[in-house]
């Protein structure tokens, strides 16, 4: 009985002959191996049975239909070498034949058998009647002239030459084909044009190749078929060319020729190689749709779900196996294993060990691996082990790729103890672990604290050509995971350690890592050891380290960092200087801090706005308002140097917080014509800083432009905006502003004080006493500046009746009076001369131990003017500079008028002056009623002190 005798390699498996691919080792689920599949099986009279009993049983006893009743070509394709990787099913049938499935070919004189001939070979041939030579015979033929042959010569004897001419020399070949076409010996001579489309394939002359199939689609002699196209795919299967092998199919469908089972078994095997699923769906589905059956196809397309984790594509396909009939062969079955191991369906992929076994095909330990690594991904051992204990009953030796997926199982399950076990057997075997093995091995290592055992491991690595900085990652990842860093010196020595001293990447890697995990002065060690020389690149690296630290919270290990580095002369880094700049303010430590900008500043070196902001940034938090505003002076003499937002926010707080108008109105319109984009929180902050300083029909333009943006204004923008609306009088705006607040949930204390203040300072009573009850009635209780609020509206105004009672309620309630409150009623009580209740209040201000304040003194003074009791008025200056108090403008004001409603003109003279000394007035004015009181009369005295209080 006939019989089809096709290789599978079920022996040692190499890499290198992969024709079929499950995760290797490398990959992230590191599968152990991969499927050394072929596509052909010797089979002489077996029954092939199908899994579960779904798929088709048949006979194979000789070549399929296709095979046994195609012809070969007239001019017989030999010497093809196969490709680099294994071979398809398609890729076998056209080294076998081209033409498998082609219309018979009458000339076909059968398949040459015999040893395969080189360039140097003897033919004869027949003198030509033109009077060329006669070629007897020819030694080598790359040294052919073709102008010595004789143009009567046969088709055949053209192809013997021609196909001579291909093994030997492409340009021989070409010269030799364009010959022909001369002379007339290419018409119906299909075979030449493929000879001469594997020479174009070889040399991927892939334009020369679509010139000449351009030409065959008009030659109504010769014409295109699958055999073309075949060659051109077979070209580019060997080269890996997926793009263009895909190109040759697509032109091939385009002319209207039909693909063989060649054509999809070497286009699946491509795509396959290329994880091309898009193009494999394609070819796959016009394969079915042409009713070839073409089993490589199907195994490519359910490794290529696979790989891509497609696992439900990858079923359907498995299912299509049952639909369409197809017998299984070996990759097949694996491909199946495989799809099932991958996606954790153990129980199914036991099952079709089972079925493959049943169908009469021998053990093998592919598949056998393929299930180990199965179990292995899903950490059952317990099977893996069973498998594997199984192997010698089924007369299967383990394999290199078997003890590898064992290994990874038991590194997968955290047994350190099987792994290296395993480990030790595959090295009994003379073969070492592959990289993925020793990843997983000194993982387990660190864990387990075999420091011995990891020095072997980093040997290994080393051995295997593994890069030193790439061991170093692993190593340092390992022992991370592991908590275990500080036992990385121990194995970082000898040569590993020499590679990190010369070699600036692995050395800063190193150092972030020690300093990451707290080891300051080992990584200190490592600076100081190295021997590159990169001053640049050693600044950043000491700089990243000072951030990593700073970063951390580590901020005595950033200064420990900072003291350890090189001494440079007259020459400062500003970002290193800058970030420990921070780091002190962080600290609390001012002075060094100052001590590092001066150091900065005296260096000459141009600061930028990071640095600009740090350092008013460090005077902020030290309380140096003054000395962060000559910074931001010597920043703006500084040209082409723009705030960033950052920066400028910071300006405005702290122009606002030293009461600087000037310089808020001037920073508010700088920054409109900055450019920068305004954001929330720029918002909130202009609006907050500038209440004081712009009109408040810009700052209701700036409100209302941002509510239109989007952006939500805080609470303490909204009392702002109250404030600001209320000072103007704008009560239907204070109105509106507060239900918005109070909808948005925003209304606080303040937002209530401030209205309420408002409609107090207007005299509008009513409103004033509503958004008191509207108040208590949202929860609130009522504040301490609320009652202040009422009891300066109701006492300015004379309700002197209102007035008491508020007075009564604060005392009523749990709220303890402050010195505003004391100062209202002093104010309140002087203003109407009642000079005892002042005194009253007086005392019991200092009785509640509060003391008088600036506040106070003025008012007193103020109420004793009244009162008439000037001596009382100016003993109150001195016992002002006793308590340490210094009086103001207001003071000198109210003691001058008490002077002069008292007929004490002298005295306010003397005391205006005294004032204008004092304060280093230079008002104008002032100065010049001074000059006048001297000579003038008691009415221009006067007048004089009144425009000096003015």
């Amino acid at each position: 009985m006939a019989s089809l005798k096709l290789s599978i390699s079920v022996g040692a498996w190499d890499a290198r002959r992969v024709g079929f691919s499950v995760n290797p080792v490398q990959s992230s689920d590191r599968a152990a191996y991969a499927l050394p599949i072929t596509g052909f099986v010797h089979v002489s009279g077996g029954s092939v049975i199908s899994p579960f009993g779904r798929f088709k049983h048949g006979k194979v006893s000789r070549v399929d239909a296709e095979l046994s009743c195609c012809p070969a070509p007239e001019l017989e394709i030999d010497g093809v070498e196969p490709p680099p990787e294994g071979n398809s099913v398609g890729e076998r049938l056209f080294e076998q034949n081209p033409l498998a499935g082609g219309e018979k070919n009458p000339n076909f004189e059968g398949p040459k058998k015999g040893k395969k001939r080189d360039g140097m070979w003897k033919s004869s041939f027949r003198r030509s009647d033109g009077g060329k030579k006669d070629v007897g015979f020819v030694q080598d033929y790359s040294r052919l002239d073709v102008n010595d042959l004789a143009s009567d010569l046969s088709m055949e004897e053209c192809n013997r030459i021609l196909r001579q001419l291909e093994k030997c020399s492409d340009s021989k070949t070409l010269e030799f084909f364009e010959w022909m076409r001369s002379n007339g010996k290419l018409e119906q001579n299909i075979g030449a044009y493929n000879l001469v489309l594997r020479v174009f394939g070889r040399r991927e002359d892939w334009d020369a190749a679509e010139k000449l199939i351009s030409q065959l689609s008009v030659d109504p002699e010769c014409g295109l078929s699958y055999q073309v196209f075949n060659t051109l795919i077979y070209a580019c299967c060997k080269e890996g060319r997926v793009e263009m092998g895909g190109k040759w199919f697509r032109m091939m469908l385009g002319y209207g020729v039909q693909p063989n089972i060649a054509t999809f078994g070497m286009l699946m095997s491509l795509y396959q190689k290329g994880w091309k699923v898009e193009e494999a769906e394609f070819a796959f589905s016009r394969m079915r749709d042409c009713g070839i059956k073409c089993e490589s196809a199907y195994a490519a397309m359910i490794t290529i779900y696979t790989r891509l984790r497609l696992y439900d594509k990858a079923e359907e396909i498995i299912g299509l196996l049952r639909d369409d009939n197809v017998i299984l062969k070996v990759e097949n079955w694996l491909a199946i294993l495989n799809a099932y191991c991958q996606q954790g369906k153990l129980e199914e992929a036991e099952k079709t060990l089972i079925s493959m076994q049943e169908a009469g095909l021998p053990p093998n330990i592919v598949a056998y691996n393929t299930l180990i690594t199965g179990y292995g991904k899903v950490s059952n051992m317990d099977a893996a082990q069973r498998i594997f204990q199984s192997l010698q009953d089924l007369g299967l030796a383990p394999d290199e790729t078997t003890y590898r997926s064992m290994i990874e199982g038991w590194g997968r399950a955290n047994n350190y103890q099987e792994a290296a076990w395993y480990c030790k057997e595959l090295r009994g075997l003379g073969l070492k672990p592959n990289s993925s093995n020793l990843y997983t091995l000194i993982n387990l290592q660190a864990k387990y604290g075999d420091e011995d055992g990891a020095t072997k491991t980093l040997d290994d690595m080393a051995e295997m050509g593994c890069q030193y900085s790439s061991i170093l990652g692993i190593l340092l990842q390992a022992y991370e995971r592991a908590g275990r860093i500080d036992k990385v010196p121990l194995l970082v020595k000898d040569s590993f350690y020499q590679h990190i001293l010369v070699n600036q990447t692995s050395c800063s890697t190193l150092v972030m890592a020690y300093v990451k995990n707290g080891l300051v002065d080992i990584a200190i060690k490592v600076m100081q050891d190295k021997r590159w020389t990169d001053a640049a690149f050693e600044e950043n690296l000491y700089h990243l380290l000072i951030c990593s630290c700073k970063e951390l919270g580590h901020f005595d290990n950033a200064v420990k960092i900072y003291s350890s580095m090189p001494k440079t002369k007259g020459r400062e880094n500003m970002h290193i200087l800058c970030t420990m700049i921070d780091m002190y303010s962080s600290l609390g430590q001012f002075t060094e801090a100052e001590e590092l900008y001066m150091k900065l500043k005296s260096s000459g070196v141009p600061l930028d706005v990071i640095a600009f902001s740090i350092v008013v940034r460090m005077y902020v938090k030290a309380g140096s308002l003054k000395e962060a505003c000559s910074v931001l002076e010597m920043m703006e003499k500084q040209k082409n140097l723009i705030p960033d937002v950052f920066l400028f926010r910071d300006m405005f707080r702290i122009y606002q917080r030293c009461r600087m108008l000037d310089k808020l109105e001037n920073l508010y319109y700088q920054f409109l014509r900055s450019g920068i984009s305004w954001d929330q929180e720029m918002y909130n902050c202009v609006i907050n800083c500038c209440s004081r300083a712009l009109p408040v029909d810009e700052l209701s333009r700036l409100f209302d432009e941002m509510l239109q943006c989007g952006f939500s204004p805080n609470t303490i923008t909204f009392n702002v905006m109250l404030d600001v609306y209320g000072k103007a009088k704008l009560f239907k705006k204070v109105r509106k502003l507060f239900l918005m607040a109070r909808k948005q949930g925003l209304a606080d204390t303040i937002t209530y004080n401030t209205i309420i203040a408002s409609y107090g300072q207007n005299k509008d009573f009513i409103n004033m006493s509503s958004s008191v009850q509207e108040m208590q009635f949202d929860g609130f209780s009522v504040s301490l500046e609320v009652y202040n609020s009422m009891l300066d509206a109701y006492g300015k105004e004379g309700q002197m009746e209102s007035f008491r009672k508020v007075l009564q309620r604060l005392k009523d309630s749990a709220r303890s009076p402050d010195r505003y409150t004391y100062n209202i009623m002093m104010n309140i009580y002087g203003e109407r001369g009642w000079i005892d209740e002042v005194a009253g209040i007086l005392k019991e201000l200092k009785d509640y131990h509060l003391g008088p304040d600036l506040c106070s003194y003025n008012t007193l003074i103020k109420a004793y003017g009244i009162a008439g009791m000037v001596e009382e008025a100016v003993a109150l200056i001195k016992e002002m500079r006793e308590n340490g108090i210094e009086p103001d403008k207001v003071t000198f004001i109210n003691l001058i008028n008490a002077l002069r409603k008292n007929d004490k003109f002298l005295e306010a003279v003397r005391w205006s002056l005294w004032g204008l000394l004092f304060k280093d007035c230079t008002n104008a004015r002032g100065q010049t009623a001074i000059r006048r009181m001297a000579s003038c009369n008691h009415v221009v005295v006067n007048w004089s002190i009144l425009a000096y209080a003015e």
